[in-house]
């Protein structure tokens, strides 16, 4: 293609809102443009980049025999209703009415359409095993939509849905596709880890999400130091702290006192003369059954993940001021555990804890000397974030690293096929229950990982698999007729050979030419000039390295095809 035809709007200068490289150098070099908050156009070599990254998912896909299909990007409440995630999913889910006033939503993701798809046309073990993916865009109304691709409201995103006959025969499946994502994001050029993951709104038991290793990455990805195991800090395990049934349950020794204004941890201990981890703290929240709490000693933090897989909850969300003080008759900043009656879940770490200042459930006021017998609790269980240095239950310490999610695998279960219904019958005539697995791919997010993981102050480095283009061809002074001459032939040859060039022809001096190239990131820049060609040389460099070789031009091609072939 040439450059001169095509729409690369390159800018010397980040729009304000972008706060990550990838959003910065993707708006700089004419990748994308904004539309409206978290939404994005993508120009010609964005697209370009996004079909190279679909067609490695598709290549993986079919090999282990996964068909794709296209669903309805537009669903109508019943299916979710069936699931009871209408009620469920959060604002995230972009709801609206149509004419006749019937409630619709805007696809995040698309396990009720598939499960109804597959309920209405498959009904015999003999149809079983059965795979199915798409390639769409997705919309989830974030709540702040922010670092360009890597958390907008809409995005493209490959999700594909496996339908077993038990529950080994989906395990094997998502066997399978755990492997193939390993190869797609290999193919992709990216370094990467998969880590145990939570499950989250999808659902299931078994889950790992793939992280493009990142210094800028958002995600907290944890590594033992002597094994193998890996996990995001949701799912990282935690080993009690103690021997949980020989905990003292000592009661009766506290006291009052005043803490005017005092409602933070940091604040209380402060106030107290007193490390934060002397100090319990109580996170309320309001599910479906009635309010619960969870407790952690002061400098932790709670992941809700892990508390709601240990309730069971459908709904967590943070109590409201409204719910502490009329239905607990506490006080917002001064609530504590003594003497409330609400399911109470207690992180292994609090086992430890003697002599503890908590809220006193009365306002500009704490207890301090509080022990574990002097409330009741459910039990203690696994509910903080780990951090580096904690032991891993499966040996070692805990290694911290930044990742940005591009994949994850789940294994579903019965979740879905039971809740709508979507059985088979057996080789004996039994109805039974599909066994189901999920799994995602990030499109757009994948390819600003790329940028995140390849860059430099110049601009994009896209790994080979996945540029635009493979090589950048540079006219130096288009109007020389030998510049031209020479140019249009390795142009016509490299497409001949089947292989992507994009000719800079534009008739710009060499600095803006330079600039564009190294801003647009496409691997192998090849220079044809004036002074180059009186030496019957052209140059060739490589964007990664910065490795440049000055090649004979009746050798170009020959030298450019091997480069490909590396």
């Amino acid at each position: 293609m040439k450059q001169s035809q095509m729409l690369i709007p390159t800018l010397r200068d980040a729009p304000a809102d972008a706060e990550v490289i990838s959003h910065q150098l993707m708006v700089r070099a004419g990748y994308i443009r904004k539309l409206a908050s978290g939404v994005y156009s993508f120009l010609p070599l964005g697209l370009r980049v996004l079909q190279k990254i679909e067609r490695i998912i598709r290549e993986e896909m079919i090999a282990e025999g996964a068909q794709e299909l296209l669903l309805p990007v537009v669903m109508p409440a019943e299916l979710w209703q069936e699931t009871k995630r209408w009620d469920y999913y959060g604002k995230e889910l972009l709801r609206f009415k149509d004419r006749h006033n019937r409630d619709f939503c805007i696809g995040p993701t698309h396990e009720e359409a598939i499960t109804d798809l597959v309920r209405k046309n498959v009904s015999s073990y003999k149809e079983l095993p059965l795979n199915l993916f798409q390639i769409q865009t997705k919309f989830r109304d974030e709540i702040r939509p922010r670092f360009g691709l890597m958390r907008g409201r809409e995005f493209i995103m490959k999700d594909g849905y496996s339908f077993d006959t038990d529950e080994a025969a989906a395990k094997r499946t998502y066997e399978k596709m755990y492997g193939a994502y390993n190869r797609i994001f290999r193919r992709c050029g990216l370094e990467f880890r998969p880590v145990a993951a939570m499950t989250g709104a999808i659902g299931g038991s078994l889950s790992h999400e793939f992280q493009v290793l990142a210094g800028s990455g958002e995600d907290p990805v944890l590594v033992s130091d002597t094994g193998e195991y890996a996990a995001n800090v949701e799912k990282a395990a935690l080993a009690p702290v103690s021997d949980i049934q020989k905990v003292e349950q000592v009661s009766g020794r506290y006291e009052k006192v005043k803490t005017p204004g005092q409602k933070t941890v940091a604040e209380v201990s402060k106030f107290l003369d007193v490390t934060e981890k002397q100090v319990l703290k109580i996170v309320l929240f309001e599910t479906e059954a009635g309010p619960m709490g969870a407790l952690l000693r002061g400098d932790h933090d709670l992941v809700e993940a892990k508390l709601q897989q240990v309730s069971a909850a459908q709904r967590l969300e943070l109590a409201t001021g409204a719910t502490i003080e009329k239905t607990l008759q506490s006080v917002p900043g001064f609530t504590g555990p003594v003497g409330l009656k609400i399911p109470l879940y207690a992180d292994f770490a609090v086992a430890e804890m003697k002599d503890f200042i908590t809220g006193a459930n009365e306002n500009d006021h704490h207890l301090q000397g509080v022990n574990l017998g002097d409330f009741q609790i459910k039990g203690f269980y696994d509910l903080r974030r780990a951090q580096a240095g904690d032991p891993c239950p499966e040996g070692g310490h805990y290694q911290e690293f930044r990742g940005i999610e591009v994949g994850q695998v789940f294994f579903l279960g019965t979740k879905y096929s039971e809740a709508m219904g979507a059985t088979y019958k057996d080789d004996s005539g039994n109805d039974k229950v599909m066994v189901m697995g999920c799994y995602g791919i990030g499109v757009s997010r994948t390819a600003a990982a790329a940028i995140e993981q390849n860059h430099d102050d110049n601009g994009i480095i896209w790994p080979y698999p996945i540029a635009p283009y493979q090589f950048h061809l540079l006219s130096l002074n288009i109007k020389d007729e030998a510049v031209l001459n020479a140019s249009q032939q390795l142009y016509d040859q490299l497409n001949e050979r089947g292989l992507e060039v994009l000719w800079d022809d534009r008739d710009e001096n060499p600095g803006v030419k330079f600039k564009d190239s190294d801003l647009v990131g496409i691997p192998y820049r090849i220079v044809v000039g004036a002074k180059g060609l009186k030496d019957g040389q052209v140059e060739v460099k490589a964007r990664k390295t910065g490795e440049m070789n000055k090649v004979p031009i009746e050798e170009a091609i020959d030298y450019l095809e091997g480069l490909h072939q590396i």
